[in-house]
């Protein structure tokens, strides 16, 4: 291992870095997250309106609500009787349907909120055709073309987005190796004196792997400190992006941004010094 002043900034300047790249990885990590996290609260809005027919009683309204409540598809119902819609239909267009007809023209719905994985037009269709197997529903609706320009716009941005994710991913492990083999390459000698006087490669190499892991963490650590940095201020000046956090994915976000500096420094640590290892003296100079 290298010592003395030559050898500290020299792996000081690699972890910082990694740990630079980390952090950018970790950013755009995080604005997935959110994108994500922002997908599946649009689409988990989306209403499904299951209308009755004129003549159905509370109580059915009531039981097939609960056989709804038990499907695998449904995140949350509410029932919306007929005085109740009516009241809605009067507040959007400004005056009251039901005195200006004489009577009520609506009918008693449930209103379903999705779960996300269903909010596509195949599931949808599916789910209608379930649901109108039941002699007291008259239709199933939901907003057509919002479920379309929905899925097809979500679609374009996940492949955009996947897209810089893997050419980012990619940089990234091509910038911390050669970060990490610059910083091996000041203790060039030292692994090829270590060599000469009789040490194993195993012996040599251990200390040096030891150091990478460290160095990788720490690097790791830095990357997510400046990433809780950024998340911070963000929040401080839209507090509406807290109502997005996943913590699980966030979890994961951050042990991927340690776990990646570690392996690619221990990776890139040990290469080097097996190529030094292999090396002949005069071709270190």
């Amino acid at each position: 291992m290298a010592t003395g002043k030559k050898g500290k900034p020299t792996y000081f300047n690699a972890i910082m870095g990694v740990a630079l790249v980390l952090f950018l990885m970790g950013v755009l990590g995080w604005l997935v997250i959110n994108g994500r996290t922002l997908t599946r609260a649009f689409k988990e809005d989306l209403e499904v309106n299951v209308d009755f027919h004129d003549n159905v009683s509370d109580e059915n309204v009531a039981k097939m609500r609960a056989i709804l409540d038990k499907q695998a598809f449904v995140r949350k119902s509410r029932v919306i009787t007929k005085d109740e819609a009516a009241a809605m239909q009067s507040q959007i267009e400004g005056s009251n349907i039901v005195e200006f007809l004489g009577y009520n023209p609506l009918f008693a719905s449930i209103s379903l909120k999705l779960r996300e994985g269903y909010v596509n037009t195949d599931s949808l269709q599916k789910i209608k055709k379930f649901i109108l197997q039941s002699n007291v529903v008259r239709d199933v609706t939901w907003p057509n073309m919002v479920v379309d320009q929905m899925h097809s716009n979500f679609r374009k941005i996940g492949i955009v987005l996947a897209s810089i994710t893997v050419v980012l991913l990619i940089v990234v492990i091509f910038l911390i190796d050669n970060t990490v083999r610059l910083a091996m390459f000041s203790d060039r000698f030292l692994i090829k004196t270590m060599q000469m006087v009789g040490a194993t490669q195993s012996f040599i190499t251990r200390p040096f792997d030891l150091r990478a892991l460290v160095n990788g963490l720490t690097s790791g650590v830095i990357a997510v400190f400046g990433l809780w940095m950024v998340m911070s201020f963000a929040k401080a000046q839209l507090p509406v992006l807290d109502m997005l956090n996943d913590p699980s994915l966030l979890a994961l976000l951050i042990a991927g941004m340690i776990l990646l500096g570690i392996i690619i420094s221990m990776v890139s640590t040990h290469r080097s010094v097996v190529k030094y290892l292999k090396m002949h003296v005069d071709d270190l100079y």
